[in-house]
């Protein structure tokens, strides 16, 4: 029998560690370390971003940030966060946001399927977060997930390196070009070549 923990023991607890966990429903599961592509895309995103956002009321971080979508059940480290003013948190130790705006998360074959489902399940339950930005590591492809007046979600998505991708929420663009600014392909990855 797995013994649960409560979301103020997964802080105490992770608050002390050296490595970062994610928070689910009661357990705890220790964050992969991230290869090379995901890093420098991540920090084109965060240097995009942060440049647009300097002088108004949102802010960008990278994955050290922590976020609850649920403060009972999940807690999480986006890739990418943008809170807008003012920034909310989940008690006085001012490291866990509850209201972010944007997500933005870079996929990797081990989390995919999760980024894609279960995760962005509990992220659209957060009613601040406006938009899902999702990115592929492997070739060029950028997706956006905005949600609409009515609550849907809408989604675009994008595989030209010459594209904008415009998020409407913090008024930013995005060209994919800067999002992939630095990052190699291997031959097998590049579109129009098979993989195996």
């Amino acid at each position: 029998m797995t013994t649960r923990l409560t979301p103020e023991e997964y802080l105490r607890i992770e608050r002390g560690a050296d490595w970062k966990s994610e928070y689910i429903d009661g357990e705890m599961f220790a964050m992969p370390g991230a290869s090379y592509r995901h890093t420098i895309i991540t920090a084109n995103i965060v240097r995009e971003l942060g440049n647009q956002l300097l002088n108004g009321p949102c802010t960008v971080s990278s994955s050290d940030l922590r976020v609850a979508t649920d403060r009972r059940r999940h807690y999480t480290y986006p890739d990418v966060v943008v809170v807008c003013d003012p920034p909310q948190f989940a008690d006085g130790q001012l490291d866990t946001v509850t209201n972010p705006t944007v997500i933005a998360e870079v996929l990797s074959d081990t989390t995919e399927k999760y980024d894609r489902g279960g995760k962005f399940e509990r992220y659209r339950a957060v009613p601040s977060l406006s938009e899902y930005l999702l990115v592929a590591q492997d070739r060029i492809h950028v997706e956006l997930f905005s949600r609409q007046p009515d609550g849907r979600w809408s989604l675009r998505d994008w595989n030209d390196p010459a594209a904008e991708i415009e998020i409407e929420s913090i008024h930013c663009r995005l060209k994919i070009a800067e999002v992939y600014a630095k990052v190699t392909f291997e031959a097998k990855d590049r579109p129009g070549n098979p993989t195996v």
